[in-house]
């Protein structure tokens, strides 16, 4: 008995077919290009990736090396790379993941600006003109000192470490120039926080407040949105010199409103009317004839 073993051939159709997509795919893949990949093999210093290219494509295993210090790649993972150029000597193709996640980023971040989103940023380093930021993708963005608050800050310093949102006010990715501002937050909230106080404020009310300034008249109080003064003749019942002795500033204070302009949106505050006036008092404490100690503070012609 003669076994038979019949041999099909591949349809020629079907292999035109492929070599035809192949070919597309090949015309169609640019140096430049961010393609998805798959990794074929983890090498010692190399990691290989398919990209449906005629020939494989390799990455420097450096470039999968995480914060920790490991590799992070493993054969069949997906990777989106850059291709650097088609071929090499080795005939070859040279990809780049770091280059093609910092593309993304660059990306993402535009995307944000055109939906008018925030930008999370830890602030690194102090340069000339303001605060270095670095934001999603490790990419470093602007700060100008005019936009880190609302006010003037002195000690720039402090603020290195932290990490706040922040709106994107310039962008230009062929320069690689990124600006922030975290004033115009703090104008947006400062605005919301106005609104509400206005629309409850009013005069003889009790309200609670932050000292903003000091002058040599007065101290202003943040009240939410909006300032109020407190003068230095309605800081106590006694003598204040220089408002300085009774407050920082930073200080929670708790004051009455004396005169509130909704027109010109002008505040007077008093601290002393949140006490009890002494001399309503004093013809109790103070009887004719009794003998009483006091302390001289200042010295005129006519007595002290």
């Amino acid at each position: 008995m003669t076994e038979t073993t019949q041999i099909q051939t591949s349809n020629p159709d079907s292999f035109a077919a492929l070599f035809e997509a192949s070919a597309t795919r090949t015309d169609q893949l640019r140096e430049g290009d961010i393609v998805a990949g798959t990794i074929l093999k983890v090498g010692k210093d190399s990691v290989v990736v398919d990209i449906g290219y005629k020939s494989e494509g390799i990455i420097s295993l450096h470039e999968f090396i995480n914060a920790e210090g490991n590799i992070s790649a493993t054969a069949g993972d997906a990777v989106d790379v850059l291709i650097e150029s088609k071929e090499n000597e080795d005939g070859l193709v040279m990809l780049s993941k770091e280059k093609a996640d910092k593309l993304k980023v660059w990306d993402e971040i535009s995307a944000a600006c055109e939906r008018d989103e925030l930008i999370e940023g830890t602030i690194t380093q102090r340069v000339k003109g303001g605060l270095a930021v670095t934001i999603r993708g490790g990419v470093k963005a602007f700060l100008p000192g005019s936009q880190v608050d609302l006010r003037p800050v002195r000690n720039l310093d402090r603020l290195l470490g932290q990490t706040v949102q922040f709106k994107v006010i310039k962008f230009n990715k062929k320069r690689g120039n990124i600006v922030l501002s975290r004033r115009v937050l703090l104008e947006k909230e400062r605005d919301r926080l106005k609104e509400a106080t206005l629309e409850n404020l009013q005069e003889g009310q009790v309200v609670t407040g932050t000292i903003k300034n000091i002058t040599e008249y007065g101290a202003f109080v943040d009240l939410g949105g909006i300032d109020g003064l407190l003068h230095i003749t309605d800081m106590s019942w006694g003598r204040v010199n220089h408002p300085s002795e009774v407050f920082e500033v930073g200080n929670e204070v708790t004051v009455k409103v004396l005169k509130y302009n909704a027109d010109t949106e002008r505040v007077s505050l008093g601290l002393k009317q949140t006490m009890e006036d002494p001399w309503n008092v004093a013809t109790n404490i103070y009887v004719a004839g009794k003998k009483v100690k006091g302390k001289v503070v200042s010295l005129t012609d006519y007595g002290a």
